[in-house]
């Protein structure tokens, strides 16, 4: 299971058992400076590997958000 949330400037990624904060200045200056609204829509891929918001066009992967 993949769940992601944002706390203030930090991204938050709980999978299965693994729980990893991710300073946003760190995995991507488009979200830092993306509205609440902008950050809150996305979608997590079929396959689990990327998530994509379309307000703001940015696409990352999981795997490397989980690696910083």
């Amino acid at each position: 299971m993949l769940a992601i949330e944002f706390e203030r400037n930090n991204l938050v990624i709980q999978k299965n058992e693994q729980r990893k904060v991710i300073d946003l200045k760190v995995a991507s200056s488009t979200l830092l400076h993306a509205s609440e609204a902008e950050r809150n829509l996305y979608w997590i891929s079929p396959s689990g590997y990327g998530i994509h918001w379309p307000l703001i066009d940015e696409d990352l992967s999981i795997e490397k958000l989980l690696n910083l």
